[in-house]
């Protein structure tokens, strides 16, 4: 479907105003005037991510790179990563590692599902002066037993100090799945949502992006924190 299309603005427009609904609490005005004015891409700052399961089919092959897609079929996510410590400064030189399924639950690189040597949607970049990552990919789908998620990894020199998870709002997902191709060509139905999903719980509201309606997709922005001394049980 064209960018230009009326019925895809339409559609994401509406996903725009569902994602807004489905954040939860705002943040006040305040907190948005304090993260701005400390060169923050989020509000939801300082929190500390929480260290969970590195989840399947991680592969450290170093790609930098900002745009992932390899031409994977799905919206178009650019997601905007922002690599922070306690005290909100950001710190530059982050390595930022993510990978994902693509729009139908198919992770690259996996024998099983016959994309062994392929690597779409995976890549790293260092972060800037802001301590920021952006990519370009598509938004995840879904696969049985979890929630829509993407893994990410933050190294400092070469200490994985950091691997958790992104996610998204539900609501969002789902008129994206049962609305937009191909996500919505799938028979299978989804189980598993972010109330279900333990890691989601586990990872708190401080693992949610914020997402907005941008061009013909969306976009992400999430604040990630890190201990600089610490070292990832999944490293």
């Amino acid at each position: 479907m064209a960018p230009h299309d009326p019925t895809r603005r339409a559609l994401l427009a509406a996903l725009a105003a569902t994602s807004a609904a489905m954040l939860g609490a705002r943040p006040t005005v305040a907190q948005g005037n304090a993260a701005a004015s400390a060169g923050l891409i989020s509000p939801n700052v300082c929190l500390l991510g929480v260290d969970v399961t590195e989840g399947p089919f991680y592969l450290d092959r170093r790609m930098v790179r900002a745009d992932v897609t390899e031409g994977r079929p799905g919206l178009p996510l650019e997601m905007a990563i922002q690599i922070v410590d306690a005290s909100c400064r950001p710190i530059p030189q982050a390595r930022v590692d993510i990978w994902h399924c693509d729009a139908l639950g198919v992770y690259s690189n996996v024998a099983g599902q016959d994309t062994a040597g392929e690597t779409f949607l995976r890549g790293t970049q260092m972060a800037d002066e802001r301590g920021i990552v952006t990519f370009r990919t598509i938004y995840p789908g879904w696969y049985r037993g979890r929630t829509t998620h993407i893994h990410q990894k933050v190294h400092l020199d070469d200490t994985n100090v950091l691997t958790g998870q992104i996610f998204s709002p539900d609501a969002l997902s789902r008129r994206i799945y049962d609305q937009m191709q191909p996500y919505a060509g799938r028979r299978a139905e989804r189980d598993t949502f972010n109330g279900s999903d333990g890691i989601a719980r586990r990872a708190g509201p401080g693992a949610f992006a914020g997402m907005e309606a941008a061009g013909n997709g969306y976009r992400g922005s999430l604040v990630i924190g890190v201990d600089p001394q610490a070292t990832s049980r999944s490293a």
